[in-house]
């Protein structure tokens, strides 16, 4: 692994496991749909539910749809030309990383008892009680444990980040913004010195 790819895992790949691990309580053969599979976050989470045994299916865009499948997710579909909930049948888990309409349309593919995971906006607590499934949000936090799973697959050739360009440390303010109006596959990596 580069160290600009060492570099992509640490806090992605953290909040990935969390929303999982700790959050969905995710066990093999349980199935999980991502919202936003092909960024930074996304990919490591359709990679880590693949590696715990799940059947994934992630909501990407058209150009995406192969990348989503190479790193695990039987399922891809096209959220530009394509609804979800005509596609899937009810999963035990929603990792949701793009907000917007996605949430809300996700309750009526969410299987009694399963969990919303809202990463980028929290769900709505109050439709998770009405549907008698849970509704997560949630900060990731520093977790030696789970970093050191992560490690684990990382070393199995389980796990691997995707990078989707790297750029110098003064491009930094450059970057960050391109993050709101630029499609990205994986994380964007800042260099420092040369």
């Amino acid at each position: 692994m580069t160290h600009e790819q060492a570099a992509a895992v640490p806090l992605a790949a953290l909040t990935a496991w969390q929303a999982l691990v700790d959050h969905a309580h995710l066990r093999a053969g349980r199935r999980v749909l991502v919202h936003g599979g092909a960024g930074g976050v996304g990919s490591f989470v359709v990679q880590i539910a693949a590696a715990l045994g799940a059947d994934v299916a992630a909501t990407v865009g058209p150009d995406d749809l192969d990348f989503v499948r190479s790193l695990g997710a039987a399922t891809a579909i096209d959220h530009v030309h394509q609804r979800f909930e005509d596609l899937i049948d009810p999963v035990d888990v929603v990792v949701d990383l793009v907000g917007g309409p996605a949430p809300a349309r996700s309750w009526d593919v969410l299987a009694p008892g399963g969990v919303l995971v809202g990463i980028a906006a929290p769900p709505d607590p109050l439709e998770a009680e009405r549907r008698d499934v849970r509704a997560v949000f949630f900060v990731v936090r520093p977790d030696r444990t789970g970093l050191e799973s992560i490690t684990r697959l990382i070393e199995d050739g389980r796990l691997m980040p995707a990078v989707d360009r790297v750029l110098p440390l003064a491009e930094g303010r450059a970057a960050y913004e391109a993050l709101e109006r630029e499609h990205r596959r994986g994380k964007v990596v800042l260099r420092i010195g040369g």
